[in-house]
């Protein structure tokens, strides 16, 4: 069963159509003015990702990675006593304790 349309009574509905000039328009949305919902949902096929497509350097799935442990990171480069150029960074500043 539908919602009843929630208004005036209908000698007021006439006196405030009168009076305004027009027929109101209630701002209130009732299951009768709305759309249908019988509609299957869409069918979007997964895309295609190659290398020539514009949308593939893009694509946030691709970027997703495991998390870097710093510190073995850091002992790794250390060993290979690479120029303090190519260095991860580290989480913040440091405080020396004294």
């Amino acid at each position: 069963m539908p919602a009843l349309r929630r208004d005036i009574g209908p000698f007021l509905q006439r006196m405030r159509a009168f009076l305004l000039g027009r027929e109101h328009t209630l701002a209130l949305r009732f299951e009768d003015g709305l759309a249908d919902r019988t509609q299957p949902p869409p069918e979007i096929p997964y895309p295609v990702l190659r290398s020539d497509c514009y949308y593939h350097g893009r694509d946030p799935r691709r970027i997703v990675a495991p998390p870097v442990d710093l510190v073995q990171a850091n002992l790794k480069i250390a060993s290979d006593s690479k120029p303090a150029a190519n260095r991860l960074p580290t989480p913040g500043q440091v405080y020396k304790w004294d």
